[in-house]
């Protein structure tokens, strides 16, 4: 018995290493910024966001990640905007955490103002950290074991196209590939470079009814192709009920709720679809997003 659980983390682990190396989030259409740095800015309001995920409840060492962004434009409808995302995503016993500056250009391309592109840079530092005290270890002597801590730079970009109405982007939240731990190749990682492109768009069924379908696209070298497509329905401006589906990986349902003009909260439960769902009972994701000051005309977007 003890044998075919460390068989299941140890592919639970390998599935990690190759397909989440970056964390993945069902609520990304109020959580864009973390994917793409053109998002930032385009609330056109102080916009704080923070975000917990609980990710395959039940399994020892499944990911857990936090997240924390906060953007502005600087003054009113400035094409200037500036942003902050903090991550710390644990996976057993590692820890990834990064900290990060956006800065973001947005362009008018029509003279009412109502189409915009927004172009995004970010720049910062991450840290991957092992902590072998988190393992089961058979030979404690094993000078192949050690704690380590390594840091390397984030650069990513993206471009946002927006209006009232609905949105499309593309980025990348780090170009950079960065190899570690190079002096053991049985534990070689290598951080790769991900594509995202992202999409939404609101249709006003009535005055009380607004249709909000999405979907995120994630490409990387050497995993398979990740697609959410997301249905959600706004009711009377402030409720959201929807639904999520994660190509051949997860089925989620989510409810947010508009507690006032500054704040919405926002849930999702995640079921798994493969053979995971066997050993865990699913995955949790709250999201708290203040809107401080400034032009609420943008709030009634929905994204």
């Amino acid at each position: 018995m003890k044998l075919k659980y460390i068989h299941i983390l140890f592919l639970f682990f390998c599935a990690v290493v190759q397909g989440q190396q970056i964390s993945q989030f069902s609520q990304y259409m109020y959580n864009t910024m973390s994917v793409n740095p053109g998002y930032t800015g385009t609330r056109e309001v102080l916009s704080v966001v923070g975000l917990y995920r609980n990710q395959w409840v039940g399994i020892d060492g499944a990911p857990q990640t936090l997240n924390f962004s906060a953007h502005t434009p600087l003054g009113g409808r400035s094409l200037v905007n500036l942003g902050l995302d903090v991550v710390s995503d644990r996976i057993g016993a590692s820890n990834q955490e990064y900290v990060a500056g956006n800065f973001s250009y947005i362009l008018p391309l029509d003279r009412s103002e109502e189409t915009r592109l927004s172009f995004g840079v970010k720049a910062g530092i991450e840290n991957l950290s092992v902590d072998i005290n988190q393992l089961l270890i058979a030979d404690v002597n094993d000078p192949l074991l050690f704690n380590t801590s390594e840091f390397s730079p984030v650069v990513g970009m993206g471009a946002y196209l927006y209006t009232d109405q609905g949105y499309l982007g593309i980025s990348t939240p780090n170009l950079l590939q960065t190899k570690r731990y190079n002096d053991i190749a049985l534990s070689t990682y290598t951080n790769k470079a991900h594509i995202y492109f992202i999409g939404g768009y609101v249709w006003e069924l009535n005055r009380n009814l607004k249709f909000k379908p999405a979907f995120l696209v994630k490409s990387v070298s050497g995993a398979p192709l990740a697609v959410d497509l997301s249905a959600n329905f706004y009711i009377n401006d402030k409720l959201t009920l929807g639904a999520s589906y994660r190509l051949d990986a997860a089925v989620s349902a989510v409810v947010g709720f508009q507690i006032s003009e500054q704040v919405m909260l926002g849930y999702a439960y995640d079921y798994e679809t493969t053979e995971l769902s066997r050993y865990n009972s699913g995955s949790h994701e709250v999201l708290l997003r203040f809107e401080l000051w400034g032009n609420y005309r943008n709030r009634f977007r929905c994204f």
